[in-house]
C-alpha cells in the first residue's frame, strides 16, 4: 500500500514559466546557474513503465546538484504522468484500507505542519500545492485548520471537493488565484524536484505568506543512503518525473537563493522512506504502480499483494529510521520562513 502519491504542479504546463531550452541543450542549474555538468549514469522509467527511453542522471560540475538529462519537453513530459497518478480511494474494500493505511502514515506529515503553525505568528490559510486528492488537507481541516488546494489535475481537485470536503482549485503557482500574504503556511510535498524553474515557484510562495508564515517542503533526499547503495535502482530518482534530486546543501542554496531561511528540517517520513525502500527493492509490488500500469489481478490477488508489500514496508522500517537517525534519511522536509 504505497503512501498517499500527490499529482504534481507541472511547471511544463505553464507558458512564459519554463524558460527552458528544448532538446539535449544543458539546463541551467537553478541552485548555482552553472550548465557543465558530468554524468553518473543512465536509467529509464523503472516503476510506472510509461517509456524505455534512457536519460542520464547527470551532476552539476559546480554545486554537484543531481539532475536529469536531456529534460524532457513539456508535451512528452505529460506522457509520463498517467491519469491515476495521485491516490483516490474507490468502493472496494481494498481501497478503503489503503485509506486507512494512508490516514496513519500520513500523521507525522500533519504533526510537522502543525508544529510549524503553532510556532508561526501568522493566522491565515494553509495552502497545499500539488494537493492530490485532498486526504492531508482533510486531515488538517479536521484540526481546525483553514485549508485550500491547488492542483493542475482536475480530477484530483472533484476529488478533493466531492471525496475530501476540502477546498482546491485547479491552477498553478505561477499564477495563485489567492491574495498576496493570505497563507499561513504554504506547503509543497513532492513539488519542487518536477518543475522546470523551481526557484519561480518559491518566490510566488514567498509572495503569499504573511509576515511570519511558514514555507513547508519535502523532496526525496540525493545524499541519503539508500541512494548510496542502490543508484539507478532507488525509487527516489523516480526517472524521468523529477527533473532535480536535491541534497540537503542544494535545498538550503535554493531556498536561500529566494529569500527563505530554514527553522528546522525532518529526516524521516513514515509515508515515504520506509515505503520507498519497499519500491526500490520491488517496483512491481507496488500498489500505485500496478494500479496506473492496470495489472490484471483479483481483488484477492490484490490483497494479498499488498499484504505482501506492506511485509516489506514494515521490514524496511529499521533501516530507514537508522538512516534518518545518521542525517541521512530518504526524504528531507524542512520549515522554513521569510528571511529579513
Amino acid at each position: 500500500m504505497r503512501p498517499d502519491a500527490q499529482k504534481p504542479e507541472l511547471a511544463a504546463d505553464v507558458d512564459g514559466v519554463i524558460g527552458r531550452i528544448a532538446g539535449e541543450t544543458p539546463v541551467e542549474c537553478p541552485v548555482c546557474r552553472n550548465q557543465a555538468f558530468r554524468t553518473l549514469f543512465e536509467a529509464t522509467d523503472r516503476l510506472y513503465r510509461t517509456t524505455d527511453r534512457k536519460f542520464q542522471i547527470v551532476e552539476c560540475g559546480q554545486c554537484r546538484l543531481i539532475r536529469l538529462f536531456p529534460q524532457p519537453g513539456a508535451g512528452e513530459l505529460r506522457g509520463y504522468y498517467p491519469a491515476t497518478y495521485w491516490f483516490g480511494p474507490e468502493d472496494e474494500t481494498v481501497d478503503r484500507l489503503e485509506e486507512l493505511y494512508r490516514r496513519f502514515v500520513l500523521r507525522d506529515h500533519l504533526n510537522f505542519v502543525s508544529r510549524a503553525l503553532e510556532s508561526s505568528p501568522a493566522d491565515g490559510l494553509v495552502l497545499d500545492v500539488g494537493c492530490g486528492g485532498g486526504l492531508f488537507l482533510r486531515m488538517l481541516a479536521e484540526r481546525g485548520y483553514r485549508v485550500a488546494g491547488l492542483d493542475n489535475s482536475l480530477d484530483a481537485v472533484r476529488l478533493a471537493w466531492k471525496g475530501n470536503g476540502v477546498p482546491a482549485v485547479c491552477a498553478t503557482l505561477s499564477s495563485p488565484p489567492f491574495a498576496p500574504g493570505s497563507c499561513s503556511a504554504v506547503t509543497m510535498f513532492h513539488v519542487l524536484e518536477h518543475l522546470y524553474e523551481p526557484h519561480s515557484y518559491l518566490e510566488e510562495a514567498r509572495g503569499l505568506l504573511k509576515p511570519g508564515g511558514r514555507l513547508i517542503v519535502q523532496v526525496p533526499n540525493a545524499a541519503c543512503w539508500q541512494f548510496l547503495f542502490l543508484g539507478r535502482k532507488w525509487s527516489g530518482l523516480d526517472v524521468p518525473r523529477h527533473l532535480w534530486n536535491f541534497r540537503p546543501r542544494d535545498l538550503d542554496a535554493l531556498l536561500g537563493r529566494n529569500g527563505f531561511e530554514v527553522v528546522r528540517r525532518k529526516h524521516f517520513s513514515l509515508r515515504d522512506n520506509p515505503a520507498g525502500l519497499a519500491t526500490s527493492l520491488a517496483p512491481w509490488l507496488d500498489p500505485m504502480a500496478r494500479r496506473v500500469r492496470r495489472v490484471a489481478e483479483s481483488p484477492r490477488a490484490q490483497l494479498c499483494k499488498n499484504m505482501i508489500y506492506l511485509c516489506l514496508v514494515a521490514a524496511s522500517v529499521p533501516f530507514a529510521a537508522l538512516e534518518a537517525a545518521c542525517r541521512a534519511g530518504s526524504t528531507i522536509m524542512v520549515e522554513a520562513r521569510r528571511s529579513s
